[in-house]
């Protein structure tokens, strides 16, 4: 006997894909977090920078698990699927970004990657003993020879595809299905 698939059954790959988003970006971010703080690893300007697109995309998923299991209109679930694959894409960008700065395949940000500019006020030496430059061109920690810039690429890949499954499965949510 066929039975139509009831509202809440539709909605679990919708609520999954935007949990494991949400928890997958909160370990990383505890991650990067163990190793600033427990491991004394300081992030460089780019690394920050990196963060960026997880603290959007953790609240975005969260809300999106439950816009989804709470039956939020199909266009809402498209747009928000839609913007959290965008979010881990730029995350991936950057995290590109970041790995070809570290081996060297283009020059990165002056502040971080260039010869230090110390500006016109104060003595070098005052500014020496107070300037802590972190560089963006040298990783600080690697594993099987991939900075964690590398493993941030991967990770955000790996969430944007997960987005892009949500995406999916919003854009077919309203659609009439049966089952057994």
């Amino acid at each position: 006997m066929l039975m139509r698939t009831t509202e809440p059954e539709r909605a679990v790959p919708l609520v999954g894909a935007a949990l494991t988003v949400a928890a997958v970006g909160i370990a990383t971010i505890l991650g990067a977090y163990y190793f600033e703080y427990v491991l004394h690893y300081q992030p460089c300007p780019l690394c920050l920078e990196q963060r960026i697109p997880y603290y959007v995309g953790i609240p975005l998923a969260l809300a999106l698990a439950l816009a989804a299991r709470y039956g939020a209109p199909r266009p809402a679930l498209i747009a928000g699927f839609a913007a959290l694959a965008l979010a881990m894409t730029i995350g991936a960008g950057l995290g590109v970004y970041h790995a070809g700065v570290e081996w060297h395949l283009w020059t990165g940000p002056q502040e971080c990657s260039g010869d230090p500019n110390f500006g016109r006020s104060g003595s070098l030496f005052d500014q020496l003993n107070t300037v802590i430059v972190v560089r963006c061109d040298e990783a600080a920690w690697r594993l099987l020879g991939i900075s964690l810039a590398g493993y941030n690429v991967v990770i955000s890949a790996a969430l944007a595809c997960v987005a892009l499954w949500g995406l999916r499965a919003a854009l077919h949510h309203g659609s009439s299905s049966a089952s057994q």
